[in-house]
């Protein structure tokens, strides 16, 4: 049996077939430390509040309603207008329903979007995607029809105090030539915890609307929500951008609910593609998000319970960390939101492949760093150095999976 090359390419083995395969294989291996993956915590004010809420949609036949019926192709329309109405009220955006389409998880709605604007076009000229901060989450990698669609700029490192440093876009060094399509940067970043500034991000804006591309926002773990973040960080959305969101870092990732907040004619083109490809998104992630901003519980719950328990999260990591990997053994990129640490070995003698690999022996998942940089074109040792681990786990895992690391770490000198 032969594939086509769209077969082949997408039969390919990919950092995140790779990283869900090792999730799925440590969910069902007994002692497994799971420190790769993005699952959300498990958070119990959270799950409580999903458990009485299905309940009560359930006993007013909302449930039954939402399983039983396609929605549109640009998803519920209850949903579109209560999110259109709350982001114009909190936010001050001029948005109605015709500026939002919702898409089967993020994963496709960066697929969709990538594709659109970047790749072949008629004429026969090729558009890529700018990450203007490498590195970037490891899922838009192998998310274009076309080879080579992915173009990435090393970041300038900042080194700050407590071992801990911060990367900054390099606007002088931006490859953002005529075949740049689209500028996407995600805020805050998986999987380094960065979030960019105000000011780096009206830049990208300026320079995104001076080039005629639209900016792309990936604002799965942002403000308004889920609010997993941890510095000051202003939304923007203005025609010439394009907002993704989620619900799945809400606690909801098995809803596979992806919002795009775009311009009408983009958001048009997602509802078509959305029909062809699913006929409609799914109803139950969109019914439970609209009960949510109905009931005001969606921003409140966001700020008084999902922001500070990772707040709390990442702060108990960093010292476990720091009991068992002093500041020169192992740098943590500044903890400003997501629910992942970056650790930055300079000094490893082997990669951190090697080092993945040593540690997946032991029982303990984290993802090498070198995934995370889609696009960039010239070799830097720097992504061999860097692992991604997600603070989720309860803190005596955490522990466990830090002393295994320290003791790795040991033997390798």
């Amino acid at each position: 049996m032969s594939f086509s090359q769209f077969g082949d390419k997408f039969t390919q083995h990919s950092g995140i077939s790779r990283l869900m395969e090792d999730m799925g294989e440590g969910l069902r291996t007994p002692g497994t430390i799971m420190l790769g993956g993005g699952n959300p915590a498990q958070i119990p004010a959270i799950n409580d509040y999903f458990n009485q809420l299905l309940l009560q949609m359930h006993q007013d036949g909302k449930l039954s309603e939402a399983l039983c019926n396609y929605d549109g192709p640009r998803g519920k329309t209850l949903l579109l207008d209560a999110l259109a109405k709350m982001l114009r009220e909190e936010l001050g955006w001029p948005i109605t329903a015709q500026n939002i389409a919702l898409t089967n998880g993020s994963q496709s709605a960066f697929f969709y979007l990538f594709n659109l604007f970047a790749g072949r076009r008629a004429d026969g000229s090729k558009k890529r995607v700018l990450f203007p901060l490498a590195p970037e989450y490891l899922g838009y990698a192998d998310a274009g029809l076309e080879e080579d669609l992915f173009v990435s700029a090393r970041p300038n490192i900042e080194l700050l105090p407590e071992g801990q440093f911060k990367y900054h876009v390099d606007f002088d060094h931006l490859p953002l030539n005529e075949d740049v399509g689209l500028i996407c940067v995600s805020r805050p970043t998986n999987p380094t915890g960065n979030v960019i500034t105000d000011d780096e991000l009206m830049q990208l804006d300026a320079l995104a609307q001076q080039h005629g591309v639209p900016l792309l926002i990936d604002n799965a773990y942002g403000v308004p929500f889920p609010g997993i973040i941890f510095s000051e960080a202003r939304p923007l959305w203005n025609p010439n951008t394009i907002l993704c969101m989620s619900l799945s870092k809400l606690g909801l990732p098995g809803a596979r609910c992806g919002i795009i907040v775009a311009d009408e004619s983009t958001i048009s083109a997602i509802g078509n593609m959305n029909g062809i490809i699913s006929l409609a998104p799914g109803s139950i992630g969109p019914a439970i998000a609209t009960e949510m901003i109905v009931r005001g519980d969606l921003l409140r719950l966001s700020e008084e319970v999902i922001k500070p328990f990772y707040q709390a999260k990442v702060s108990e990591t960093i010292a476990i960390l720091r009991r068992y990997l002093p500041e020169d053994r192992c740098l943590i990129h500044k903890p400003e939101g997501a629910i992942f640490l970056w650790l930055w070995f300079r000094d490893l003698p082997i990669s951190t492949e090697a080092l993945y690999q040593r540690l997946k022996a032991r029982g303990v998942l984290m993802v090498p760093g070198h995934f995370f940089f889609p696009g960039l074109e010239q070799e830097w040792p720097h992504t061999h150095q860097c692992m991604r681990m997600n603070y989720v786990p309860d803190a005596e895992k955490i522990e466990r999976a830090v002393q295994i690391l320290a003791e790795e770490l040991e033997k390798i000198g």
